[in-house]
């Protein structure tokens, strides 16, 4: 439980440091903005509560705010995320259910099951995100544009994490 819990407040720092001083400097043309900070709203524990998970991406959003000088963007879509994500995890949950010893990780839960997660939640937080950014349909298209990239990289990023830490795992067994 203690390990556990250290290592999700030491996730939250450390993502929340590497979003503000090193991914925030990565945009290629306005178009592709990795938001790797995501990551700890998608490997929180399947039976976490939805109240502490709401409460959880808000302080996180919140926090990446505060780094970027934004006005809540961030803690907005990052509590639509955490919204959406009971909802997805009930439509993609294996027959026999989920196992609370698992945690939605590629190494826990597959391949398959990892790419529908992860991609589905982080589209729908880079939609809202860049759209309530805009707050405007005038460039629809563009901004559909730009949630679609970025996605697609912070998504990349998410997979080589997790790559990264079944590689880590493997080598501990």
């Amino acid at each position: 439980m203690n390990s556990n819990l250290f290592r999700y407040i030491f996730s939250f720092i450390f993502l929340i440091l590497l979003q503000s001083f090193v991914l925030n400097n990565v945009q290629l043309s306005g178009y592709l903005n990795p938001y790797l900070y995501i990551l700890f709203i998608l490997s929180l524990p399947f039976d976490i509560s939805k109240y502490t998970l709401l409460l959880l991406s808000f302080l996180l959003g919140l926090c990446i705010d505060f780094f970027l000088g934004t006005t809540g963007v961030h803690a907005s879509a990052s509590v639509f995320m955490a919204f959406c994500r009971p909802f997805i995890l009930r439509v993609i949950a294996p027959r026999e259910g989920y196992d609370t010893a698992t945690r939605p990780r590629l190494q826990d839960m597959g391949v398959k099951w990892f790419i529908i997660y992860a991609f589905t939640l982080t589209l729908l937080h880079h939609l809202f995100l860049f759209y309530t950014e805009v707050f405007r349909f005038s460039h629809f298209f563009t901004t559909l544009g730009r949630s679609i990239s970025s996605t697609l990289f912070t998504f990349i990023l998410i997979f080589i994490s997790q790559l990264f830490i079944f590689k880590k795992a493997d080598s501990k067994s």
